[in-house]
This record gives C-alpha cells, sequence and structure tokens, in this order.
C-alpha cells in the first residue's frame, strides 16, 4: 500500500495557505471599507457641520415662523431625493459589479439618460403642482415650490453622477462634491438673507447649490472614448432602489411636513431645529453605509467577505449614534438659546433636551436599521425595500392618529424604528445561528461526497414519482403513468410535461428554491444524519423539536408509533417502518443546502427518512439515493431558514401561485409535445 503522508503533509498545507490567504484578504476588506468610511465619515462631518451651520444662521435670522417655511421647503426637495438616491444606488451598484472599464462608463451613461428624463418629468409635475403643495404646507406663496423645480431639473441627474463615483471608489471627489454643495448652499443664503431675500433667497442658495455639485461632478475626460453598454437586469434593481428610497425620504422627512401641517408655524419651526440637530446622526450613518455599499455590492464571498464588511459598518453605526446622543443629552440649554436665538420658544431645559435626545436615539436606531437593508440590497433583490415601504406608511399613520404634541409625534416614530430594527435584524441573527450550528455539525461529520452532477428534469421526475398517488394527479393519471414511471430524460417535451406536472401539486415549494440552486447525487453516511432537517410545514412542525432535527424527530414520534396511536400521520408512519424492515428501498430523496458542509432539509421524502430512521439509522444511507440542492443563497428559502424575510417571500409567490392556470400549463405542455411529435409522425 503506496504510503499517503506526503499528500496528506501536503493537502493540510495547501488547506494552511489557503486559510491564510482568505485571512489577509478579509483584514484587507475591512481596511479599505474603513478607509472609505472614513473618508465619507470625515467629508460628512463636515457637511454635517456646515449644515448644521446653515440651518442655525437660517433660524437665527428668519426665526422660527419662516424657518419653518423654509425648511418645509428644503424637506420637498428631500422628500424627491428617492429619485436621485435610486439612480445613485443603481449606478453604484452596476458600476462596482462589472470589472470591465468600457462596461462602467456604458452604464453611467445610460443611467445619466435616463435620469435627465425623470428629472424634466419630475421638476415639470412639480412646477404644475406648485399651487397645492404651498396650500397643504401653509406656505404664503407658490414661488417657493417654483424654484425648487429648478433645482430637480439637475438633482435628478446629479445622484448618477455620484453614483459612478461611488462605485469606482473614488471617495475623495464624491466627498469634495458633498462638501461644494454644502458651500455653496451656506454662502449663498447667508449673502442672500442679508441682501433682504429671506426665505426666497434661502431657496435660491439651494438650486444653485444643486446646479453647480451637478457641474463639478462631470467624469474626467478619459472616459469619454468608450462606447455605451447596456445595463443588465435594471428592472427588479431599479424598482428596489426606488422603493428602497422611498420609503427611506418618508421616514426621514415627512414628519415635518405633517408637522407644518397639523401645527402653528411657530411650533413647526421648533420641530425642524430639532429635527436638523438629530438628523446629523443619520448623516454620518449614511456616510459609512456609502462607503460600505459599493464593498458589499462588488465582493465575492458571501460569507467571511460579506461578514467583514458588515461588520464594519454596524460598530462604526452603532459608536456615531452613541457619541452623538450622549452629546445632545448632557449639553446644556444655553447652548441652544445661543445657537437658534430669541425667536426660539425653547421652554424649559428638560422639556427640550428630551425632545432632541428622543429624536436623535431614533435616528440612531433607524440607522442601524439602514445599514442591515442596504447590506441586504448589495447583494439581492429582497424584500426589505417593500418592509420599509410598509413601516413608512405606519409612520404617517401614527402620526395623523398621534398628534397631540411634539412629543407624541416622536414617540410614534420610535417605537415604529425599533420594531424595524428588531423585524430586519432576524434573518443575519438566525444566518449567525446557522453558521454556529453549521460549525458544530462541521466539527462532527466531514463533508459530503459528490457523486455526479444531476439535471433539474432528473430530480424533477424523481419528485413527481413520489407524487403521483396524490388526488391532484387523478385526472392526469392514467394518460400519464407511463411517462412518470419510465421518463425519458433525453426528450425536452416529456420533461416539460413531467415539470407541469409537478408544479399541479408542488409549485410553491418549487419557485422558491434559488434560482442558482445546482443539484448532485451524494453520498451519505450515518454521522451525517446529526445534519438532516425535516421539512418545517404541516404536521412535522408538530411533532418535531424547534431545530427539526431528523434523530430528534424520530425519538419525538418513537413513543407515539409504540403506543399504536390511531393518528393517520403515525399509522402511516408505522407501516412504512414495517416495510422497510422486511424490504429495502431504493427510491430518491430530495435535500437543499448550502454546501457539503451545511446543514440538509429534506424537500421530498420526509415520511421515508424518518421511518427508516426508526429502523436502522445505520442503514438509512444505503437505503436511498440522495439527490442534493446546493446553493449559496440557500438561506432566503423558507424551506431551508424561516424568517420574515423568507416567509414573506414565500407569500408573494403563493399570491402569484394561485392565481395561475395549472391545469392551462399541464395542457399548453402536453400541446407543445404532440406539436414536437407530429412531424416525426409524417415523416
Amino acid at each position: 500500500m503506496p504510503d499517503e503522508t506526503p499528500s496528506i503533509v501536503v493537502s493540510e498545507t495547501a488547506r494552511e495557505i489557503a486559510a491564510e490567504n482568505d485571512a489577509r484578504n478579509v483584514r484587507t476588506l475591512k481596511a479599505r471599507v474603513l478607509s472609505g468610511s472614513m473618508i465619507m465619515l470625515v467629508s460628512s462631518g463636515f457637511v454635517g457641520a456646515m449644515n448644521l451651520a446653515y440651518n442655525l444662521a437660517v433660524a437665527h435670522t428668519l426665526g422660527a415662523d419662516r424657518f419653518g417655511h423654509a425648511s418645509a421647503v428644503y424637506t420637498v426637495l428631500m422628500l424627491l431625493s428617492s429619485v436621485t438616491l435610486s439612480f445613485q444606488l443603481l449606478c453604484s451598484k452596476f458600476v462596482a459589479r462589472n470589472d470591465s472599464l468600457s462596461e462602467k462608463i456604458g452604464i453611467y451613461r445610460f443611467l445619466h439618460r435616463r435620469a435627465w428624463m425623470y428629472g424634466i418629468g419630475v421638476s415639470a409635475l412639480l412646477f404644475l403642482s406648485s399651487g397645492l403643495i404651498s396650500t397643504y404646507l401653509n406656505l404664503p406663496t407658490r414661488t417657493y415650490i417654483m424654484m425648487l423645480a429648478a433645482a430637480t431639473l439637475f438633482y435628478v441627474p446629479l445622484g448618477v453622477r455620484r453614483g459612478f463615483m461611488q462605485g469606482m471608489y473614488d471617495f475623495r471627489p464624491l466627498a469634495l462634491n458633498f462638501v461644494l454643495e454644502v458651500t455653496v448652499k451656506l454662502g449663498g443664503a447667508v449673502i442672500l438673507i442679508f441682501a433682504g431675500f429671506g426665505v426666497s433667497g434661502v431657496v435660491a442658495a439651494i438650486v444653485a447649490s444643486v446646479a453647480v455639485a451637478y457641474f463639478f461632478a462631470v467624469p474626467p475626460r478619459e472616459h469619454a472614448a468608450f462606447s455605451d453598454a447596456v445595463l443588465p437586469a435594471a428592472t427588479g434593481e431599479g424598482i428596489q432602489a426606488s422603493v428602497f428610497f422611498v420609503g427611506q425620504v418618508i421616514i426621514n422627512n415627512l414628519d415635518i411636513i405633517l408637522v407644518k401641517h397639523f401645527f402653528s408655524a411657530t411650533q413647526a419651526g421648533v420641530y425642524a431645529a430639532i429635527a436638523l440637530v438629530g438628523r446629523v446622526v443619520y448623516m454620518l450613518s449614511w456616510s459609512v453605509v456609502s462607503g460600505m455599499f459599493p464593498f458589499s455590492a462588488g465582493v465575492r464571498s458571501e460569507e467571511r467577505g460579506g461578514r467583514a464588511v458588515l461588520g464594519t459598518a454596524v460598530l462604526l453605526v452603532v459608536l456615531i449614534s452613541s457619541l452623538f446622543t450622549l452629546g445632545i443629552w448632557i449639553a446644556p440649554t444655553s447652548l441652544w438659546h445661543l445657537l437658534l436665538g430669541a425667536g426660539f420658544p425653547l421652554g424649559g431645559h428638560s422639556t427640550y433636551t428630551s425632545l432632541l435626545v428622543l429624536y436623535a436615539a431614533t435616528t440612531g436606531i433607524y440607522s442601524l436599521s439602514v445599514v442591515l437593508m442596504s447590506y441586504e440590497i448589495s447583494r439581492k433583490i429582497g424584500n426589505v425595500s417593500w418592509l420599509q415601504l410598509g413601516f413608512s406608511a405606519a409612520i404617517i399613520a401614527g402620526i395623523y392618529l398621534f398628534h397631540h404634541s411634539l412629543h407624541s409625534v416622536i414617540s410614534v416614530q420610535l417605537i415604529l424604528m425599533s420594531a424595524l430594527l428588531v423585524v430586519v435584524s432576524v434573518p443575519y441573527l438566525r444566518v449567525q445561528f446557522g453558521r454556529r450550528t453549521t460549525s458544530g455539525v462541521a466539527a462532527i461529520v466531514p463533508g459530503l461526497r459528490k457523486l455526479r452532477p444531476v439535471a433539474e428534469s432528473e430530480v424533477i421526475a424523481e419528485f413527481l414519482r413520489s407524487e403521483f398517488y396524490q388526488p391532484e394527479f387523478d385526472r392526469y393519471r392514467e394518460a400519464f403513468q407511463y411517462l412518470v414511471d419510465h421518463p425519458d430524460l433525453d426528450n425536452a417535451q416529456h420533461n416539460a410535461l413531467r415539470k407541469a406536472l409537478l408544479y399541479r401539486r408542488r409549485g410553491r415549494l418549487w419557485r422558491e428554491l434559488p434560482s442558482d440552486t445546482e443539484w448532485w447525487e451524494v453520498s451519505l453516511e450515518t454521522p451525517d444524519l446529526k445534519r438532516i432537517r425535516v421539512f418545517p410545514r404541516n404536521q412535522w412542525r408538530r411533532h418535531s423539536t424547534d431545530s427539526y432535527q431528523l434523530l430528534d424527530t424520530a425519538e419525538r414520534i418513537r413513543s407515539r408509533i409504540d403506543s399504536l396511536s390511531p393518528n393517520a400521520f403515525f399509522v402511516k408512519l408505522r407501516s412504512m417502518s414495517t416495510e422497510f424492515a422486511i424490504t429495502p428501498e431504493h427510491s430518491a430523496v430530495l435535500l437543499i443546502g448550502i454546501d457539503e458542509r451545511s446543514p440538509l432539509t429534506i424537500i421530498e421524502g420526509n415520511h421515508r427518512m424518518t421511518a427508516a430512521t426508526l429502523v436502522s439509522q445505520e442503514q438509512v444511507p444505503r437505503q436511498f439515493r440522495f439527490l442534493c440542492g446546493f446553493s449559496p443563497r440557500m438561506m432566503e428559502c423558507c424551506w431551508y431558514e424561516t424568517d420574515f424575510s423568507t416567509l414573506w417571500h414565500y407569500a408573494l409567490n403563493s399570491i402569484a401561485y394561485i392565481f395561475e392556470d395549472r391545469h392551462g400549463i399541464i395542457d399548453a405542455a402536453l400541446r407543445d409535445m404532440k406539436a414536437k411529435a407530429m412531424p416525426k409522425l409524417e415523416g
């Protein structure tokens, strides 16, 4: 027998080198995220300070009532920023994902043209509805909104130019562009206010700042030689980005609009001042997200690389939120009197400070949610955008119901933002728990052995064969029994018909599997049973532990089997166990998992696997053929990991499934099969 020691040593050395390289890559990625975030953080700190100086200067000179007008007008622009930020996110995401410079430039040009089309449309709509908006906001003139329409014209395409810089990791030019915008806005507002233009001068300065920022964000000239490219898969990404930023701007800005509508001009001005101080937290936190986003979109590793990006961003946001909220809490009342001036009725120290601290805490909690949601959006098309939009609608409803004081308005937001953070955190907490579980399993058992790749058509054929006795197939059984029992996997029409038949009963299950699922026939050993879980639905929920582990479930069921329970579920398992003890079974069991070392969930064969386990654990690996679907995105499947996000995705698919004509799909597949067979018969 040859000596295998040298090969083992080489293998161990290779693993050590790979692990060392992986760790080095993670450290490099953390450093790059931290570097980009720090550049954006420093610039955001400066921009935040300038914005604070801008708002305080405007508030000090205009007083609470006119500052309320100016703040409401600027908030309208912030609401429209959902369009701008959607283009910025799209451009940043696709530019970061593509390696070719020509493709990056092509994506930028495509989106830039689209942004101008949207900018013109939004600007025209704002101009035409200026009277209606001014009436709702209790503004003295529609001129402010008409001037804002001019700013919107440049504001939408500005998002594409900033997104290009972000996607190219050009954080310094991006940071300088934000600094330039706020500098022009502050300088212009101060000059025009002292020139006697009042609120009109403030709005004019906003228009000038956006236009200047746009013209100074032109990409370098050397990029002009590249041709256009078509933006890949933009529809889903665009909807996701738009919904995300619509929800974001509603949460961040609509409270000011509603307070302006429900409260007096003076109270609205006080609330606007509280909001501008508290939202410095969000501005600083968003700078971290800006630094994180292109790296999380471009990183290839879903595991360590992704965790490095997300963990760094979360720690920075927690630090920012905590320090800022603490600083507001310890600030003396005299500071607010000094900064805001005599035009603001600040009241007692405790009342005003409590409002500021409450608002800052609310913004900090929401900022953490934004980090988690932005990370998911950078990686895939998820459901968090719609989730956030739902919470933004809840905030509107909450403020409409509870607005008897400014304190109640902020409290509504604090409660809902805390709930949002809890909901968006659940998938990540489950993932971390799953990784710990996987690590424990990996320490006990080695990875599965892949025998051969398996086509989806073969998996569907095996699935349908085990399901074809069900009542849903009564009308098709006589006609297609032979096609199901003796599948010709080389016949594309037969494969399509079997898939249509399977969808008749299992369409909701099958459509949940990630699109990149790869199927393999694998070999299991007895220790692998420790990682296998039963299907987390129907009667298995009642008779399994929280972990759904196959071995634990079998032990819980054993006592009911032995007690001769008349329950149909136990009668079926008892009968199958008796049959397996006499006659071995060699049918296929379908499993899903992330990789060879992850936990596996049975999606077809739960009864057979449980019955065989009750007879003999040692015989189970030789009792069946195992077909396993692997995908790095399997955590998105509710059959593998159940949480709010995956259940929401399942609910949407279920609604689509209900309205599908499943009989029509089978009939269409049958007609296609007959049509393809006719030329052969004629020949």
